[in-house]
């Protein structure tokens, strides 16, 4: 269902010129009468997934890039094997790189209770070595469905900390309404790439909408797009912003396109704030990301590195109302070639919930300034040049 309204009811960058180039360019459309809720710390995202998965009456669908075999992963398979048992249809789509350390076993066992194990992307490799390099990145799980879970975080103990955890600061999101058909949608398309049994439960009539208010579009990414409407969604927002452009991305390497997007938004009087890892799980990652500092800083936006925790959250907000969430990193490895799923929210509701998280993070982080950034050593200097054309395979 389309979102297009009367212009009055929202500020200037969700007026029906934006809506229609959002259609032309990603391929989605809004869907109306959804209620969401923003999860904002692993420990709150598991606590209502298992607790959802508990009360599952009819289907479990999983789709995952990372499964580790530990606690967080141990409870999940408890969880699922128990729905199994009780006549739940439980199907989980993992990816064989993204879970390449984790045992046979582990999924060995889910099988034996019921459960549906199917890898993306197993050897061998189809199309030759190329597709070694795709990789199922999404994160989403559907339950009856009527609710789903979306966003950064993958199954693992390193996930599954506090807010301040000493491992990962991710987010996720709790999704109930129209949108549920979107994400199912997507899930059947992957796993049927996949596998050749048919889901059970794949009715669409049954995705009726909320109570909640919120307008939400569900936008995939695939290295078969001819474009990549993982960048076109961030573009289109960078765009159409006319007061403040929040983000916050462990992995910040978009190509010299987007950057210039962002420096005509502070050009024009958007005030436009990064936020970046202060430490990253990949070191290159945090070299290159620092590549771009001088131009950043120099054309007006604010650069901050969240410090503790490790940030793994890929979020945007644009002017409060705009907010988007998802698996999607800033690089082009996400924008290219991994297979991604980000979700587009126009709600001034959900916008507050995601103001308030950006607000705590940034008093967890420290600015950068161009005087620190260009008083780094020589040989720091000498290196980042030497990471620069790696980006693409990050």
């Amino acid at each position: 269902m389309s979102l297009i309204r009367p212009l009055r009811r929202y500020r200037r960058p969700f007026g029906v010129r934006l809506i229609d180039r959002f259609r032309r360019n990603v391929a989605a459309e809004f869907t109306r009468g959804n209620s969401l809720a923003l999860l904002r710390s692993g420990s709150e995202f598991f606590a209502e997934l298992f607790s959802a998965l508990e009360g599952a009456r009819r289907s479990i669908y999983l789709e995952f890039y990372i499964i580790h075999d530990d606690g967080t992963g141990g409870r999940l398979a408890d969880i699922l094997k128990r729905a199994a048992q009780r006549g739940v249809e439980v199907c989980i789509l993992y990816d064989y790189i993204g879970c390449f350390d984790t045992p046979a076993s582990y999924f060995r066992s889910l099988e034996a209770s019921g459960v549906r194990c199917v890898p993306f992307n197993p050897p061998p490799f189809r199309n030759g070595i190329s597709w070694f390099d795709k990789r199922d990145h999404r994160k989403i799980v559907i339950i009856d469905n009527m609710l789903a879970f979306a966003g950064g975080l993958n199954i693992g103990d390193e996930y599954a900390g506090g807010e301040e955890s000493i491992h990962w600061r991710d987010v996720g999101i709790r999704i109930e309404g129209r949108a549920v058909g979107d994400l199912h949608a997507l899930f059947r398309e992957s796993w049927q790439g996949e596998c050749s049994l048919p889901l059970a439960d794949s009715s669409p009539g049954e995705f009726a909408a909320s109570e909640g208010e919120d307008d939400v579009a569900i936008v995939s990414g695939s290295p078969h797009h001819t474009r990549s409407r993982i960048r076109a969604v961030f573009r289109l927002a960078i765009a159409a912003a006319t007061e403040r452009i929040m983000i916050q991305t462990p992995y910040f390497v978009p190509g010299p396109r987007f950057i210039r997007a962002m420096l005509r938004a502070v050009r024009r009087g958007v005030r436009v704030q990064l936020i970046l890892p202060a430490r990253s799980d990949i070191p290159v990652a945090r070299l290159v990301n620092r590549s771009s500092y001088a131009t950043l800083i120099k054309g007006g936006i604010e650069v901050f590195e969240r410090e503790e925790a490790i940030l793994h959250a890929k979020v945007m907000l644009i002017d409060g109302h705009w907010s988007v969430v998802g698996s999607a990193n800033l690089d082009q490895r996400s924008f290219h070639r991994n297979y991604e799923v980000n979700i587009i929210v126009a709600s001034q509701g959900f916008g507050r919930q995601v103001e308030e998280m950006f607000a705590h993070d940034l008093a967890c982080s420290r600015r950068i300034s161009l005087e620190e950034h260009e008083s780094r050593g020589v040989m720091l200097r000498l290196v980042e040049r030497l990471m620069a054309p790696v980006n693409w395979f990050l």
